[in-house]
Protein backbone atom coordinates (compact mmCIF):
# COMPACT_ATOMS: atom_id res chain seq x y z
CA UNK A 1 0.00 0.00 0.00
CA UNK A 2 1.82 3.28 -1.04
CA UNK A 3 -1.24 5.52 0.44
CA UNK A 4 -3.84 5.71 2.53
CA UNK A 5 -5.82 7.15 -0.22
CA UNK A 6 -5.68 4.07 -2.22
CA UNK A 7 -8.81 2.30 -3.28
CA UNK A 8 -8.90 -1.45 -2.25
CA UNK A 9 -8.55 -3.40 -5.16
CA UNK A 10 -10.81 -6.89 -5.46
CA UNK A 11 -8.26 -8.91 -4.28
CA UNK A 12 -7.80 -6.69 -1.28
CA UNK A 13 -11.05 -6.80 -0.15
CA UNK A 14 -11.68 -10.32 -0.57
CA UNK A 15 -8.48 -10.72 1.57
CA UNK A 16 -9.37 -8.23 4.39
CA UNK A 17 -13.28 -9.94 4.05
CA UNK A 18 -11.44 -13.12 5.03
CA UNK A 19 -9.38 -11.41 8.04
CA UNK A 20 -12.69 -10.23 9.38
CA UNK A 21 -14.87 -13.15 9.05
CA UNK A 22 -11.99 -15.56 10.36
CA UNK A 23 -11.17 -12.71 13.15
CA UNK A 24 -14.77 -13.12 14.59
CA UNK A 25 -14.37 -16.61 14.82
CA UNK A 26 -11.20 -16.34 16.53
CA UNK A 27 -12.45 -14.08 19.10
CA UNK A 28 -14.74 -16.81 20.74
CA UNK A 29 -11.85 -18.57 21.62
CA UNK A 30 -10.16 -17.76 24.92
CA UNK A 31 -7.01 -19.20 25.38
CA UNK A 32 -7.22 -20.30 29.11
CA UNK A 33 -11.00 -20.66 28.82
CA UNK A 34 -11.47 -24.46 27.60
CA UNK A 35 -14.18 -25.17 24.85
CA UNK A 36 -16.24 -27.40 26.81
CA UNK A 37 -16.39 -25.39 29.82
CA UNK A 38 -19.97 -26.05 31.58
CA UNK A 39 -22.06 -23.08 30.82
CA UNK A 40 -24.71 -21.31 33.83
CA UNK A 41 -27.76 -21.89 33.00
CA UNK A 42 -29.81 -19.10 32.06
CA UNK A 43 -33.04 -19.24 31.80
CA UNK A 44 -34.44 -15.77 33.12
CA UNK A 45 -32.74 -12.19 32.73
CA UNK A 46 -33.43 -8.98 34.23
CA UNK A 47 -32.45 -5.73 33.27
CA UNK A 48 -31.59 -2.73 35.75
CA UNK A 49 -32.75 0.99 34.00
CA UNK A 50 -35.49 1.15 31.35
CA UNK A 51 -33.54 4.18 29.15
CA UNK A 52 -32.42 3.48 25.46
CA UNK A 53 -30.29 1.03 26.06
CA UNK A 54 -31.82 -1.18 28.90
CA UNK A 55 -34.37 -1.55 26.63
CA UNK A 56 -32.60 -2.49 23.52
CA UNK A 57 -31.09 -5.00 26.00
CA UNK A 58 -34.23 -6.27 26.62
CA UNK A 59 -35.32 -6.26 23.15
CA UNK A 60 -32.23 -8.33 22.54
CA UNK A 61 -33.43 -11.11 25.00
CA UNK A 62 -36.82 -11.21 24.05
CA UNK A 63 -35.73 -11.75 20.66
CA UNK A 64 -34.20 -15.14 21.49
CA UNK A 65 -37.21 -15.88 23.55
CA UNK A 66 -35.45 -15.19 26.95
CA UNK A 67 -38.03 -14.11 29.70
CA UNK A 68 -36.57 -10.31 31.05
CA UNK A 69 -37.99 -8.13 33.91
CA UNK A 70 -37.12 -4.63 32.72
CA UNK A 71 -36.80 -2.50 36.32
CA UNK A 72 -36.75 1.01 36.93
CA UNK A 73 -36.76 2.90 39.74
CA UNK A 74 -38.78 5.31 38.46
CA UNK A 75 -42.69 4.59 37.14
CA UNK A 76 -42.08 7.26 34.39
CA UNK A 77 -39.11 6.34 33.52
CA UNK A 78 -40.17 2.61 33.37
CA UNK A 79 -43.25 3.28 30.90
CA UNK A 80 -41.71 5.02 28.47
CA UNK A 81 -38.71 2.66 28.36
CA UNK A 82 -41.54 0.16 27.75
CA UNK A 83 -43.22 2.16 25.32
CA UNK A 84 -40.38 2.48 23.31
CA UNK A 85 -39.74 -0.95 22.93
CA UNK A 86 -42.91 -1.37 22.40
CA UNK A 87 -42.69 1.37 19.82
CA UNK A 88 -38.98 -0.08 18.10
CA UNK A 89 -41.37 -3.50 17.83
CA UNK A 90 -44.49 -1.56 16.07
CA UNK A 91 -41.49 0.16 13.99
CA UNK A 92 -40.42 -3.20 12.68
CA UNK A 93 -43.87 -4.45 11.78
CA UNK A 94 -44.28 -1.58 9.83
CA UNK A 95 -41.66 -2.14 7.58
CA UNK A 96 -42.75 -5.87 6.93
CA UNK A 97 -39.58 -6.99 9.48
CA UNK A 98 -41.39 -8.93 11.98
CA UNK A 99 -44.67 -10.49 11.65
CA UNK A 100 -47.40 -9.19 14.46
CA UNK A 101 -47.58 -12.44 15.95
CA UNK A 102 -43.77 -12.16 16.71
CA UNK A 103 -44.18 -8.75 18.53
CA UNK A 104 -46.88 -10.00 20.76
CA UNK A 105 -44.88 -12.77 21.83
CA UNK A 106 -41.93 -10.78 22.53
CA UNK A 107 -43.45 -8.18 24.05
CA UNK A 108 -45.17 -10.89 25.98
CA UNK A 109 -41.59 -11.47 27.84
CA UNK A 110 -41.01 -8.03 29.02
CA UNK A 111 -42.37 -7.57 32.37
CA UNK A 112 -41.89 -4.18 33.89
CA UNK A 113 -41.24 -3.56 37.80
CA UNK A 114 -39.98 -0.67 39.74
CA UNK A 115 -38.42 -3.15 42.09
CA UNK A 116 -34.63 -4.23 42.47
CA UNK A 117 -36.04 -7.43 44.64
CA UNK A 118 -37.72 -8.12 41.48
CA UNK A 119 -34.15 -9.93 40.59
CA UNK A 120 -33.82 -12.58 43.00
CA UNK A 121 -35.41 -15.12 40.42
CA UNK A 122 -32.90 -13.79 37.84
CA UNK A 123 -30.19 -15.86 36.41
CA UNK A 124 -28.37 -13.01 35.00
CA UNK A 125 -28.67 -9.06 35.75
CA UNK A 126 -27.48 -6.61 33.31
CA UNK A 127 -27.54 -2.75 35.00
CA UNK A 128 -27.85 -0.40 32.42
CA UNK A 129 -27.96 2.53 33.74
CA UNK A 130 -26.01 5.83 33.73
CA UNK A 131 -22.50 5.96 33.50
CA UNK A 132 -21.98 6.65 37.26
CA UNK A 133 -19.48 4.13 39.30
CA UNK A 134 -21.00 5.59 43.09
CA UNK A 135 -24.69 4.90 41.31
CA UNK A 136 -23.49 1.29 39.96
CA UNK A 137 -21.71 0.42 43.11
CA UNK A 138 -24.85 1.19 45.25
CA UNK A 139 -27.16 -1.08 42.88
CA UNK A 140 -24.33 -3.72 42.68
CA UNK A 141 -24.59 -3.41 46.67
CA UNK A 142 -28.82 -4.23 46.91
CA UNK A 143 -28.19 -6.80 43.69
CA UNK A 144 -25.31 -8.69 46.22
CA UNK A 145 -28.16 -8.91 48.78
CA UNK A 146 -31.06 -9.97 46.59
CA UNK A 147 -29.80 -11.71 43.38
CA UNK A 148 -29.62 -15.81 44.06
CA UNK A 149 -26.01 -17.51 44.73
CA UNK A 150 -24.89 -17.88 41.44
CA UNK A 151 -26.55 -15.38 39.37
CA UNK A 152 -24.13 -13.31 37.02
CA UNK A 153 -24.09 -9.88 37.63
CA UNK A 154 -23.38 -7.81 34.56
CA UNK A 155 -22.44 -3.87 34.55
CA UNK A 156 -23.27 -2.47 31.12
CA UNK A 157 -20.80 0.16 31.38
CA UNK A 158 -18.32 1.95 28.29
CA UNK A 159 -15.16 2.15 30.48
CA UNK A 160 -15.51 2.23 33.97
CA UNK A 161 -13.64 -0.24 36.39
CA UNK A 162 -15.89 -3.21 36.50
CA UNK A 163 -13.39 -4.29 39.85
CA UNK A 164 -14.62 -1.24 41.71
CA UNK A 165 -17.43 -2.71 40.86
CA UNK A 166 -17.51 -6.06 41.79
CA UNK A 167 -15.39 -5.05 45.19
CA UNK A 168 -18.56 -3.86 46.30
CA UNK A 169 -20.20 -7.49 46.70
CA UNK A 170 -18.96 -10.76 48.42
CA UNK A 171 -19.30 -12.38 45.17
CA UNK A 172 -16.33 -10.91 42.41
CA UNK A 173 -16.35 -13.75 40.65
CA UNK A 174 -20.28 -13.12 39.59
CA UNK A 175 -19.23 -9.65 38.24
CA UNK A 176 -18.49 -9.01 34.71
CA UNK A 177 -18.36 -6.09 31.99
CA UNK A 178 -20.78 -6.45 29.48
CA UNK A 179 -20.40 -3.12 26.96
CA UNK A 180 -23.62 -3.01 24.87
CA UNK A 181 -23.58 -0.23 21.95
CA UNK A 182 -26.40 1.51 20.85
CA UNK A 183 -29.06 0.51 19.97
CA UNK A 184 -28.55 -2.62 21.90
CA UNK A 185 -31.37 -4.36 19.79
CA UNK A 186 -29.70 -3.42 16.67
CA UNK A 187 -25.77 -3.30 16.80
CA UNK A 188 -23.94 -6.60 16.83
CA UNK A 189 -20.95 -5.66 18.96
CA UNK A 190 -20.52 -6.60 22.97
CA UNK A 191 -17.52 -6.65 24.43
CA UNK A 192 -17.07 -8.80 27.30
CA UNK A 193 -14.79 -7.35 30.16
CA UNK A 194 -12.82 -9.46 32.58
CA UNK A 195 -12.21 -8.59 36.04
CA UNK A 196 -9.67 -9.48 38.26
CA UNK A 197 -11.81 -12.18 40.04
CA UNK A 198 -14.66 -12.99 37.32
CA UNK A 199 -15.21 -16.82 36.61
CA UNK A 200 -14.47 -18.88 33.69
CA UNK A 201 -17.71 -20.18 33.45
CA UNK A 202 -18.98 -16.37 33.61
CA UNK A 203 -17.39 -15.73 31.13
CA UNK A 204 -18.18 -18.24 28.73
CA UNK A 205 -21.79 -18.12 29.61
CA UNK A 206 -21.97 -14.45 28.21
CA UNK A 207 -19.87 -15.25 25.10
CA UNK A 208 -21.85 -17.55 24.49
CA UNK A 209 -25.13 -15.78 25.17
CA UNK A 210 -24.15 -12.91 22.80
CA UNK A 211 -23.78 -15.58 20.22
CA UNK A 212 -27.43 -17.01 20.76
CA UNK A 213 -28.49 -12.94 20.45
CA UNK A 214 -27.03 -12.63 17.26
CA UNK A 215 -23.98 -10.62 18.47
CA UNK A 216 -19.98 -10.85 17.77
CA UNK A 217 -18.67 -10.79 21.68
CA UNK A 218 -14.98 -9.62 22.36
CA UNK A 219 -13.04 -10.26 25.64
CA UNK A 220 -11.42 -7.20 27.17
CA UNK A 221 -9.62 -6.83 30.11
CA UNK A 222 -10.12 -3.58 32.54
CA UNK A 223 -8.99 -0.53 30.80
CA UNK A 224 -9.97 2.77 30.77
CA UNK A 225 -12.11 2.50 27.37
CA UNK A 226 -11.62 -1.10 27.45
CA UNK A 227 -10.50 -1.63 23.62
CA UNK A 228 -12.95 0.08 21.66
CA UNK A 229 -13.22 3.40 23.16
CA UNK A 230 -9.69 3.53 24.26
CA UNK A 231 -8.69 3.60 20.25
CA UNK A 232 -11.45 6.02 19.74
CA UNK A 233 -9.96 8.50 22.23
CA UNK A 234 -7.07 8.71 20.09
CA UNK A 235 -9.39 9.10 16.87
CA UNK A 236 -11.27 11.96 17.76
CA UNK A 237 -8.70 13.69 19.87
CA UNK A 238 -6.08 13.80 16.84
CA UNK A 239 -9.44 15.60 14.80
CA UNK A 240 -9.77 17.91 17.12
CA UNK A 241 -6.56 18.62 17.35
CA UNK A 242 -6.17 18.96 13.15
CA UNK A 243 -8.81 21.52 13.58
CA UNK A 244 -6.50 23.47 15.96
CA UNK A 245 -3.79 23.61 13.50
CA UNK A 246 -5.24 24.32 10.50
CA UNK A 247 -7.76 21.73 9.20
CA UNK A 248 -11.95 22.81 8.75
CA UNK A 249 -14.03 20.03 9.87
CA UNK A 250 -15.45 19.26 6.30
CA UNK A 251 -11.54 18.73 5.52
CA UNK A 252 -11.31 16.19 8.30
CA UNK A 253 -14.79 14.16 7.59
CA UNK A 254 -13.97 14.33 3.39
CA UNK A 255 -10.80 12.57 4.48
CA UNK A 256 -12.60 10.01 6.46
CA UNK A 257 -15.38 9.48 4.38
CA UNK A 258 -12.69 8.92 1.16
CA UNK A 259 -10.99 6.22 3.05
CA UNK A 260 -14.06 4.37 3.67
CA UNK A 261 -15.74 5.46 6.61
CA UNK A 262 -19.51 5.76 5.81
CA UNK A 263 -19.51 9.51 7.77
CA UNK A 264 -16.52 11.85 8.95
CA UNK A 265 -16.35 12.19 13.10
CA UNK A 266 -17.70 15.83 12.72
CA UNK A 267 -20.75 14.60 10.73
CA UNK A 268 -20.99 11.62 13.53
CA UNK A 269 -20.59 14.33 16.75
CA UNK A 270 -23.48 16.42 15.27
CA UNK A 271 -25.16 13.13 14.92
CA UNK A 272 -25.27 11.93 18.30
CA UNK A 273 -25.34 14.98 20.09
CA UNK A 274 -22.24 17.25 21.21
CA UNK A 275 -23.35 17.27 24.79
CA UNK A 276 -22.94 13.47 25.27
CA UNK A 277 -20.73 13.62 27.85
CA UNK A 278 -20.15 17.14 28.13
CA UNK A 279 -20.65 17.56 32.30
CA UNK A 280 -18.59 14.78 32.67
CA UNK A 281 -15.78 16.28 30.56
CA UNK A 282 -16.20 19.54 31.86
CA UNK A 283 -15.66 18.00 35.55
CA UNK A 284 -12.74 16.18 34.37
CA UNK A 285 -10.88 19.81 33.43
CA UNK A 286 -10.15 20.54 36.96
CA UNK A 287 -8.17 17.13 37.53
CA UNK A 288 -6.36 16.47 33.97
CA UNK A 289 -3.18 16.27 33.82
CA UNK A 290 -0.82 19.13 32.99
CA UNK A 291 2.19 18.81 30.64
CA UNK A 292 0.17 17.36 28.00
CA UNK A 293 -2.30 18.64 25.14
CA UNK A 294 -6.18 19.00 25.39
CA UNK A 295 -8.85 20.20 23.56
CA UNK A 296 -11.94 22.07 24.62
CA UNK A 297 -13.37 22.82 21.10
CA UNK A 298 -16.69 20.97 21.43
CA UNK A 299 -17.09 22.31 25.44
CA UNK A 300 -17.11 25.45 23.81
CA UNK A 301 -19.54 24.01 20.96
CA UNK A 302 -22.17 23.22 23.13
CA UNK A 303 -21.67 26.29 25.36
CA UNK A 304 -23.19 28.40 22.62
CA UNK A 305 -25.94 25.98 21.43
CA UNK A 306 -24.20 24.28 18.79
CA UNK A 307 -25.60 20.66 20.27
CA UNK A 308 -25.87 19.23 16.73
CA UNK A 309 -28.86 18.25 14.51
CA UNK A 310 -31.09 18.38 16.91
CA UNK A 311 -30.51 22.17 18.17
CA UNK A 312 -29.64 22.85 13.55
CA UNK A 313 -26.30 23.62 14.21
CA UNK A 314 -23.13 22.04 15.81
CA UNK A 315 -19.99 21.81 13.62
CA UNK A 316 -22.12 22.11 10.61
CA UNK A 317 -25.45 24.00 10.02
CA UNK A 318 -28.93 22.34 9.02
CA UNK A 319 -31.82 23.43 7.06
CA UNK A 320 -34.90 22.32 9.00
CA UNK A 321 -36.00 18.84 8.22
CA UNK A 322 -32.53 17.44 6.72
CA UNK A 323 -30.05 16.23 8.58
CA UNK A 324 -27.91 17.08 5.96
CA UNK A 325 -24.37 19.20 6.96
CA UNK A 326 -23.78 22.51 5.35
CA UNK A 327 -20.42 23.74 6.06
CA UNK A 328 -20.91 27.45 8.50
CA UNK A 329 -19.11 30.24 8.17
CA UNK A 330 -19.36 31.25 12.10
CA UNK A 331 -18.06 27.75 13.52
CA UNK A 332 -14.92 27.98 10.79
CA UNK A 333 -14.49 31.39 11.83
CA UNK A 334 -14.82 30.11 15.62
CA UNK A 335 -11.68 27.20 15.03
CA UNK A 336 -10.00 30.03 13.43
CA UNK A 337 -9.86 32.58 16.47
CA UNK A 338 -9.78 29.43 18.41
CA UNK A 339 -6.04 28.91 16.71
CA UNK A 340 -4.92 32.25 17.14
CA UNK A 341 -6.11 32.09 20.92
CA UNK A 342 -3.93 29.13 21.69
CA UNK A 343 -1.22 30.60 19.43
CA UNK A 344 -1.35 28.02 16.92
CA UNK A 345 -0.26 28.89 13.49
CA UNK A 346 -2.65 27.50 10.72
CA UNK A 347 -1.18 25.53 8.03
CA UNK A 348 -2.59 23.46 5.29
CA UNK A 349 -3.18 19.99 5.92
CA UNK A 350 -3.31 17.21 3.07
CA UNK A 351 -5.43 14.57 2.96
CA UNK A 352 -2.56 11.54 3.74
CA UNK A 353 -1.64 13.50 6.93
CA UNK A 354 -4.98 14.21 8.18
CA UNK A 355 -5.47 10.40 7.81
CA UNK A 356 -2.26 9.00 9.42
CA UNK A 357 -2.82 11.57 12.06
CA UNK A 358 -6.94 9.83 12.92
CA UNK A 359 -5.75 6.44 12.46
CA UNK A 360 -1.90 5.67 13.60
CA UNK A 361 -3.00 6.98 17.00
CA UNK A 362 -5.39 4.29 17.26
CA UNK A 363 -2.74 1.73 15.50
CA UNK A 364 -0.10 2.55 18.58
CA UNK A 365 -2.66 2.51 20.90
CA UNK A 366 -3.47 -1.35 19.71
CA UNK A 367 -0.14 -1.96 20.37
CA UNK A 368 0.05 -0.70 24.14
CA UNK A 369 -3.54 -2.60 24.66
CA UNK A 370 -1.80 -5.93 22.93
CA UNK A 371 1.73 -5.16 25.20
CA UNK A 372 -0.53 -4.91 28.72
CA UNK A 373 -3.05 -8.19 27.61
CA UNK A 374 -5.99 -5.65 27.30
CA UNK A 375 -6.67 -7.52 24.15
CA UNK A 376 -6.11 -10.67 23.50
CA UNK A 377 -5.20 -10.42 19.83
CA UNK A 378 -5.08 -7.92 17.14
CA UNK A 379 -7.66 -9.52 15.13
CA UNK A 380 -10.04 -8.98 18.36
CA UNK A 381 -9.29 -5.16 18.11
CA UNK A 382 -9.89 -5.20 14.17
CA UNK A 383 -13.26 -6.85 15.49
CA UNK A 384 -13.88 -4.60 17.60
CA UNK A 385 -13.51 -1.45 15.28
CA UNK A 386 -15.32 -2.94 12.03
CA UNK A 387 -18.03 -4.75 13.98
CA UNK A 388 -18.63 -1.96 16.28
CA UNK A 389 -17.00 1.77 15.18
CA UNK A 390 -18.02 1.96 12.02
CA UNK A 391 -14.43 0.63 10.37
CA UNK A 392 -14.60 0.13 6.81
CA UNK A 393 -14.46 -3.39 6.69
CA UNK A 394 -12.87 -3.55 3.39
CA UNK A 395 -9.77 -2.13 5.32
CA UNK A 396 -9.73 -5.33 7.47
CA UNK A 397 -9.44 -2.60 10.75
CA UNK A 398 -6.78 -0.80 11.96
CA UNK A 399 -4.34 -3.64 13.13
CA UNK A 400 -4.61 -5.33 9.74
CA UNK A 401 -4.26 -1.69 7.63
CA UNK A 402 -1.19 -1.18 10.14
CA UNK A 403 0.35 -4.59 8.66
CA UNK A 404 -0.56 -3.66 5.23
CA UNK A 405 0.94 -0.42 5.14
CA UNK A 406 4.21 -1.74 7.31
CA UNK A 407 4.97 -1.62 10.58
CA UNK A 408 8.20 0.54 9.86
CA UNK A 409 6.71 3.10 7.43
CA UNK A 410 3.90 3.47 10.26
CA UNK A 411 6.30 3.95 13.71
CA UNK A 412 8.21 6.28 11.51
CA UNK A 413 5.21 8.02 11.64
CA UNK A 414 4.35 7.94 14.79
CA UNK A 415 8.09 9.12 15.86
CA UNK A 416 7.69 12.34 13.76
CA UNK A 417 4.23 12.78 15.56
CA UNK A 418 5.44 12.54 18.66
CA UNK A 419 8.45 14.67 17.58
CA UNK A 420 5.87 17.17 16.49
CA UNK A 421 3.25 16.63 19.49
CA UNK A 422 4.23 15.27 22.52
CA UNK A 423 3.25 13.45 24.85
CA UNK A 424 0.19 11.21 23.25
CA UNK A 425 2.46 10.00 20.39
CA UNK A 426 4.64 8.04 22.64
CA UNK A 427 5.98 4.96 20.34
CA UNK A 428 3.86 1.73 22.08
CA UNK A 429 6.75 -0.48 22.93
CA UNK A 430 5.50 -3.45 21.16
CA UNK A 431 4.82 -1.55 17.65
CA UNK A 432 8.70 -0.48 17.95
CA UNK A 433 9.82 -3.63 18.26
CA UNK A 434 7.87 -5.37 15.85
CA UNK A 435 8.92 -2.67 13.07
CA UNK A 436 12.78 -3.18 14.21
CA UNK A 437 12.28 -7.12 13.59
CA UNK A 438 10.59 -6.64 10.58
CA UNK A 439 7.36 -8.45 12.33
CA UNK A 440 3.86 -7.71 11.90
CA UNK A 441 0.54 -7.82 14.32
CA UNK A 442 -1.17 -10.82 12.58
CA UNK A 443 0.59 -14.34 13.95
Amino acid sequence: MTSLLDIPGTAERERAADHVALAKREAATIPDIAADTPLRAVGRVAVIGAGTMGGGIAMSLANIGMPVTLIDADAAGLDRGLSRVRDNYAGSVSRGKLEPAQMDKRLALIRGSLDIADTRDADLVIEAVFEDLALKQRIFRQLDEVAKPGAILATNTSGLDVDAIAAVTRRPQDVIGAHFFSPAHVQKLLEVVRGEQTAKDAIATLMDLARRMGKVAVLSRIYPGFIGNALFRNYTREAHFLLEEGALPHEVDAALVRFGYAMGIFAVHDMAGNDVGHQTRKAQMATRPTGRRWNDLILKLVDQGRLGQKSGSGWYRYEPGSRKPVRDPAVEAFIVEESARLGIARHPIDEEEILKRCLYGMINEGAKLLEQGIALRASDIDVVYVTGYGFPAERGGPMYLADQIGLASVVEDVKRFHEAHGFWWEPAPLLARLASEGGRFAP
